[in-house]
């Protein structure tokens, strides 16, 4: 009896044999939290650079990664975890955090509908900072998230100040993180809508922000 497509099935298959592997499943581990350049996941795995290579390869090659380049640093490329890849796959591991904080570079944009996003779907507290804070909260931003029902603070955009212990700090923009190398924050490399400025952009930016908050959502318990 054939339950599914034979694509579907050798698709299933190939995740199966690359997660077998247990660098590769590490890896797969660390992308289900955010956005990993080759040079941070040869650091967190203490691997070579050329081993690291073929297990990135496999996992691109089974659809369970993809990778981009930075808009910060055209030399640098993020890998990411790939869209539905691990349905009915998706690891258990739990982490506490007293508070989420997102960060991008102007505070204008990405985090702030990040952190509005996490508080419809969370109930553990979220706010959000720059490293060079613009004066206001950009206008698209401020469209797409009246657009989707989703209520941005009316106050102007702030900039990153100390962060406290329990704090669960996720970078939304490519420069952020790359200016805050020390920090270890989980990154997500999100597009610059601000970039493009089009009602399309903003929406992009909100859907990739709003698919990553319902993964991580439920990783995270209020420590």
């Amino acid at each position: 009896m054939n339950t599914e497509p034979a694509d579907a099935f050798q698709s299933r298959v190939a995740k199966h044999a690359a997660l077998a592997d247990p660098a590769r499943l590490r890896i797969v581990d660390l992308l289900t939290l955010g956005d990993f350049s080759p040079t941070e996941l040869q650091a967190e795995l203490g691997m070579p650079s050329n081993l690291l290579s073929h297990h990135l390869r496999v996992l691109e090659g089974a659809a369970l990664a993809t990778r981009h380049r930075s808009e910060a640093d055209r030399r640098r490329s993020y890998i990411r975890l790939a869209p539905g890849a691990l349905e009915g796959l998706a690891p258990g591991v739990e982490h506490g955090a007293a508070r989420i904080l997102f960060v991008c570079t102007r505070n204008s944009a990405r985090s702030q509908l990040a952190a509005a996003l996490w508080r419809q779907v969370s109930d553990i507290p979220s706010t959000s900072a720059g490293t060079h804070p613009a004066e206001r909260i950009a206008q698209g931003a401020i469209d797409v998230a009246r657009h989707h029902g989703v209520a941005l603070p009316e106050v102007p955009p702030r900039k990153l100040g100390r962060i406290a212990g329990g704090d669960f700090v996720v970078t939304v923009c490519d420069n952020a993180h790359e200016e805050l190398t020390s920090l270890g924050a989980t990154h997500w490399s999100v597009p610059d809508p601000l970039r493009i400025n089009t009602k399309e952009a903003f929406e992009y930016a909100f859907e990739d922000i709003s698919h990553r908050i319902n993964g991580l959502a439920p990783r995270l318990h209020a420590a």
